[in-house]
């Protein structure tokens, strides 16, 4: 095969590589999004289950001081005081589901990013496929083309040689 064939779909495989490429990107950025988002609920869930052991420990110390009979003044300085750190607790919560919804975003994200570079994995695949049949295909035209001339170099040849035989035995005569 000569080698100024070039593939004719040259361009065509290099905006899909390009393509595949800024794909493979897009993926890392959105996974690299998805893990701040994983550590951001991380965060969250630890303070809010410090607040929720904070409630359970004032929780505790409420129903003992409750059981020894503390004077109601103090009684209802712990309720109120329980009442704000069920208030935390809530908001904390909530922030922790707030952000429950963040990261499935991402990661809803990250799934299409991951859809989107397997569409692209597979035209890049099939224009390899496309060019390995092409130059199969270019192969065997550039075969025969040569078996046609190497049958009308050996006619040719033949014809030349019969000629100078007859020639021959014209001379000879």
């Amino acid at each position: 095969m000569e080698e100024s064939e070039k593939y004719p779909l040259d361009q065509l495989v290099a905006i899909k590589q390009k393509r595949l490429e800024e794909a493979e990107k897009a993926l890392a950025e959105k996974k690299a999004i998805l893990a701040q988002e994983e550590a951001k609920l991380a965060a969250l869930e630890k303070k809010r289950d410090e607040v929720k052991e904070h409630y359970q420990a004032k929780l505790t110390q409420f129903r003992e001081k409750l059981d020894a009979g503390t004077a109601t003044d103090k009684i209802q300085q712990m309720k109120q005081y329980l009442k704000l750190v069920a208030e935390d607790l809530k908001n904390e919560e909530q922030k922790v589901q707030a952000q429950m919804k963040v990261l499935a975003t991402a990661q809803y994200q990250v799934e299409l990013a991951l859809q989107d570079l397997y569409k692209k994995q597979k035209d890049v695949e099939k224009l390899k496929i496309h060019h390995k049949e092409w130059q199969h295909e270019a192969h065997r035209i550039e075969q025969q083309k040569e078996n046609v001339f190497t049958d009308e170099m050996g006619s040719s040849m033949h014809t030349i040689k019969k000629a100078e035989k007859k020639r021959k035995n014209r001379g000879n005569k």
